[in-house]
């Protein structure tokens, strides 16, 4: 079976699985790529998760993950991987939000979400209310701003280093200590216009046949 085949297949299979959660739940649904995505509202999250665990047979949350369209009213999806091993079968379930509305906490339906909501509260800033202990994971204290927003600075705002007077690690404003260089990809052939010879033995090669080699003349 090719691989085509074998996705109308899945897909054969997962959409009257939609069809009926969409009876139970009162969701969106929709089957795409061999994946299942349904979308229910933000208040009615714990209830969703709770009728497929307990009902559909869905009994490991994978991953709890985030999207941001800052275009958008409410710029952030929260994304939420569901696996069946029964069903063999896999379910995303999205609901969105923005930066003042909190999102229920599902750790009452799977424990294991507490760690998943606070990495989306560290790298988006979403909120989860309910949640025991909402604090940064992955960044470090008095960190500022959330890294994985689309209009987050990809230099950040501040950088760290061991400062030998004061015996410690100190932040400081990010200071790009480095002109950016200008290459030149416009040829294949001839590459970045670098200032020749640029290895050792290349000045050899000045004035005989061919240039040296990663410059020109």
């Amino acid at each position: 079976m090719n691989a085509l085949a074998k996705l109308q297949e899945i897909e054969t299979t997962l959409t009257p699985l939609g069809a009926e959660m969409v009876g139970e739940l009162g969701v969106q649904a929709q089957v795409a790529f061999g994946e299942l995505t349904l979308i229910a509202e933000r208040d009615a999250i714990v209830n969703v998760l709770t009728v497929l665990k307990d009902r559909f047979g869905f009994h490991q949350l994978l991953d709890i993950c985030g999207v941001d369209f800052p275009d958008r009213e409410e710029r952030f999806e929260v994304v939420y991987h569901l696996l069946s091993m029964t069903r063999n079968a896999r379910v995303r379930v999205k609901v969105t939000t923005d930066e003042v509305q909190p999102v229920p906490s599902v750790i009452s339906v799977f424990p294991c979400a507490d760690w998943f909501e606070r990495e989306a509260f560290d790298m988006y800033g979403m909120l989860f209310s309910g949640h025991p202990d909402l604090r940064r994971l992955l960044t470090d204290y008095g960190f500022q701003g959330h890294p994985l927003r689309k209009d987050f600075p990809m230099t950040g705002y501040v950088e760290v280093r061991y400062d030998e007077e004061q015996k410690r690690v100190v932040y400081e404003p990010v200071k790009l200590t480095q002109e950016y260089r200008n290459f030149d990809f416009l040829s294949p052939w001839e590459g970045a216009d670098y200032p020749a010879p640029v290895l050792p033995g290349d000045e050899k090669a000045v004035g005989s046949a061919g240039s040296p080699s990663g410059g020109k003349v």
